[in-house]
């Protein structure tokens, strides 16, 4: 994709001022902003911003040595938007707003809300820019986002998934990370990348998700025309890419959008409301028609502008109650004198809306931690819009079980099979993200109990049971090969560690799991339906034992899935089954090619018996590996 070439400008027209005082002009970063072109045969660019109680605003940059003298901008009173064209400004430029408060306060100067670019941190400013071509969306993209089609996602934190440190642990620009994390992913087997979010952001220990420049992709990793070369190469090589987008907050920082004209513009007014205590930051007021404006149409940009296929919005719980991490008496209750913030209930409903209307090749994701109802739900049956929803509750439950000592398991088998309870109730992604692996609470491996061998193990055996569960599947990166210390932003995954042959070991089981996952209908097509899914016996705790089933459309095939998940050796292990025939094992995480001691059942197959057993009319017998998943294939 080429960046648009510059074009003749237009003041903004009556049209566009209506639209955007109205909140319903889709794509306001097409006349907000700077924008490089040429008026009335003079070449320079057109700068336009929001500030309707500002009594002065002017732009400020490298072309006129900072003075807000020298650029004073008009106002449009009906939508309260300043505009000026300057000439000779060129892509490249540095620039700023000056604005001053009613009061006639000069304010710190602002870097732009709709800069498509940014300056490098710690320095602010806002480059001029030009907006990138629009990318048209092909069928494969829409087909790969499906319900029914395997969704495997490797989420990366751009500046730590490898730092080149004999030059100064530097980041990978947008050039070398196409060059070294697409073919990584691809060999992988992963079908998506899930990037934490990459629009501007001040501080690095955010990773991202206290974002002030939210259309423009940070300048960490280079320009933003890079960002779009990676994704058109994740395209070419078959893999989708999601953002991790953030509209619930955003920093204090005083070049930012904090008090932006001297009043509560962006956020809202009362700290009840507008400011997030958990995180110090304030809340985007998504009652005003330009704040839901400005953030949908940031949707839309990403989408449209660099072709990604997917948000996955963070923080939706924080955004649908009031009451969010706060005591009685620090929140405000919304018209009806309830909980539920309204406001931000229809923003992200007209969101979704957009996105289904105007990229119906793309999905959304929500990071959702309650059991608010009807998140992955159309909006035209009650629901948010979301395409999928994060399965919080499966991984706070899975992980708390696989943390116990294997002795104490049986008195908690009900953790492990919970999730099935309420597994169709949405269109769930099992999600092992960068949160489950910092902030003290150790990576996945020191999770899990006994010596390293035992660890090992543990971590194979749920990342089999994660890849048969019905759901998506979500791995944050250094996961697939068993990382020992907890993920630090600052420094590069532990590579080295794949030159222990357990640690490659589980790298090559991930490998194999997305493989066996993708050829394998059964393991995908069904998901969200009941039909997909069959419990054979989750009631053995003395054991810890799991046995289940997945079904493709195809009533001709099926995969069975056995976890088992104590030391001991289990033999002559008598499971029901549906049908006769023979059960041939695809894939053992005890398999020594994976680090593990390579039982299984005798020649990696097992022939069904008429002998009723677990409510099925016929049953085999096999040996369960210690602390392992296995998958069975059936024949007739």
């Amino acid at each position: 994709m080429t960046s648009a070439t510059k074009a003749p400008l237009e003041l903004l027209g009556e049209f566009d001022a209506w639209l955007l005082a109205e909140g319903t002009h889709l794509r306001p970063f097409e006349v907000l902003g700077a924008h490089p072109g040429s008026l009335q045969g003079v070449s320079g660019t057109r700068f336009a911003v929001w500030a309707p109680n500002a009594s002065r605003v002017s732009v400020v940059g490298d072309f006129n040595a900072w003075n807000g003298h020298s650029h004073p901008m008009q106002l449009h009173p009906a939508c309260g938007v300043w505009e000026r064209f300057v000439p000779g400004v060129q892509p490249g430029a540095l620039y700023k707003y000056e604005v001053c408060s009613r009061s006639g306060e000069v304010l710190p100067a602002r870097a732009d809300p709709y800069a498509l670019q940014a300056e490098l941190r710690p320095a602010t400013a806002s480059v001029v820019s030009l907006l990138p071509a629009i990318v048209n969306p092909g069928a494969q993209r829409q087909a790969a986002n499906a319900l029914d089609a395997p969704v495997s996602i490797y989420e990366v934190h751009l500046g730590s998934w490898r730092r080149v440190t004999e030059d100064g642990n530097r980041w990978l620009n947008w050039d070398e990370l196409a060059d070294t994390l697409i073919p990584y992913a691809q060999d992988m087997g992963f079908t998506h990348l899930e990037l934490l979010p990459i629009s501007e952001h001040p501080f690095d220990g955010s990773w991202g998700y206290q974002p002030i420049g939210l259309y423009a992709p940070t300048s960490r990793f280079g320009a933003a025309d890079g960002f779009s070369r990676l994704v058109q190469r994740c395209h070419a090589a078959g893999l989708g890419l999601i953002l991790d987008w953030v509209p619930a907050h955003f920093p204090t920082d005083a070049h930012g959008l904090a008090n932006f004209d001297g009043t509560h513009l962006y956020e809202y007014a009362d700290p009840r409301e507008g400011f997030h205590q958990d995180w110090n930051t304030l809340i985007y007021n998504l009652g005003r028609t330009e704040v839901r404006n400005f953030l949908v149409g940031n949707a839309l940009y990403w989408l449209e502008r660099f072709g990604v296929d997917g948000l996955r919005v963070d923080a939706v719980a924080s955004m649908l109650y009031r009451d969010y991490s706060r005591n009685p008496g620090e929140w405000i209750p919304n018209v009806w004198g309830g909980r539920e913030n309204l406001e931000a209930i229809d923003f992200l409903k007209r969101m979704n809306e957009v996105v289904g209307v105007q990229c119906p090749q793309a999905i959304t994701l929500a990071e959702e931690s309650t059991a608010y109802p009807a998140v992955s739900r159309p909006t035209y049956a009650g629901g948010l819009g979301f395409h999928y929803k994060w399965n919080m509750g499966w991984m706070h439950d899975t992980l708390s079980y696989m943390a116990r000592d294997p002795i104490y398991r049986q008195h908690h088998q009900g953790e492990m099979s919970f999730s099935l309870v309420y597994a169709f109730n949405e269109n769930f992604v099992l999600p092992i993200s960068h949160d489950e692996v910092v902030h003290g609470k150790g990576s996945l491996l020191t999770k899990m109990p006994g010596d390293r061998w035992q660890q090992l193990a543990n971590v194979r055996a749920y990342l089999g049971y994660m890849w048969g569960h019905p759901g998506k599947k979500l791995l944050f990166m250094g996961c697939e090969f068993a990382q020992e210390r907890e993920w630090n932003h600052d420094q590069s995954l532990d590579w080295h560690l794949l030159n222990e042959p357990a640690h490659a070991g589980v790298q090559r089981l991930v490998r194999d799991l997305n493989t066996l996952y993708r050829a394998t209908p059964a393991l995908y097509q069904q998901d969200f339906v009941p039909q997909g899914f069959e419990w054979i016996d989750h009631s053995d705790a003395a054991h810890s034992v799991l046995g289940f089933v997945r079904h493709g459309l195809d009533a001709r095939t099926f995969t069975l899935v056995v976890c088992h998940f104590t030391p001991q050796v289990q033999a002559g292990y008598r499971l029901g089954v549906p049908q006769p025939g023979g059960y041939r094992e695809v894939l053992n995480t005890d398999s020594t090619y994976y680090g593990g001691s390579n039982v299984g059942t005798p020649f990696g197959m097992a022939q069904a018996e008429p002998i009723p057993w677990h409510g099925q009319p016929y049953s085999i017998l096999i040996t369960l590996p210690p602390l392992a998943t296995v998958f069975f294939t059936w024949s007739a």
